[in-house]
């Protein structure tokens, strides 16, 4: 049981890390500095990199979410828990989609403006999903 508890709590300062090192990269600032073919492709690369960095941290936190779950699952005989967590992520990822590409179509026919406002959407999304999926279990 002791052991078992100091896995817990080494799992959680590690989380505590890499969620501190994660946001920081985050939290990078994309800009774009001209509408010239070179920053807008540099800025559009920024924005891919600050997603990546956030569906990494948001994949994290539900890995960490489900491993809890389960452990409650073990510990009260509640399973309803589980899937009902499986199924909000797979609407989440729905909702971004559907969310973002109103927004894409609404700026086409100019392509760079229309990923770039899809981008800029997903960013924002993911941001509020990691925030809720970091609030403790009580």
């Amino acid at each position: 049981m002791i052991k078992n508890k100091t896995s817990i709590s080494v799992k959680s300062i590690f989380l505590g890390l890499i969620t501190t090192a994660s946001q920081a990269q985050a939290e990078q600032a994309c800009e774009l500095a001209s509408n010239h073919t070179d920053d807008t492709k540099r800025y559009i690369q920024c924005l891919d990199q600050v997603i990546a960095d956030l569906q990494r941290d948001q994949k994290m936190w539900v890995n960490k979410l489900t491993m809890d779950l389960e452990k409650i699952k073990e510990d009260t005989g509640n399973s309803q828990l589980l899937p009902i967590f499986n199924r909000s992520i797979k609407n989440q990822e729905r909702y971004l989609e559907d969310s973002c590409r109103w927004r894409y179509l609404q700026k086409m026919p100019n392509g760079t403006s229309a990923a770039i406002a899809y981008k800029q959407c997903e960013i924002e999304i993911l941001k509020n999903h990691v925030k809720v999926l970091q609030q403790p279990l009580k």
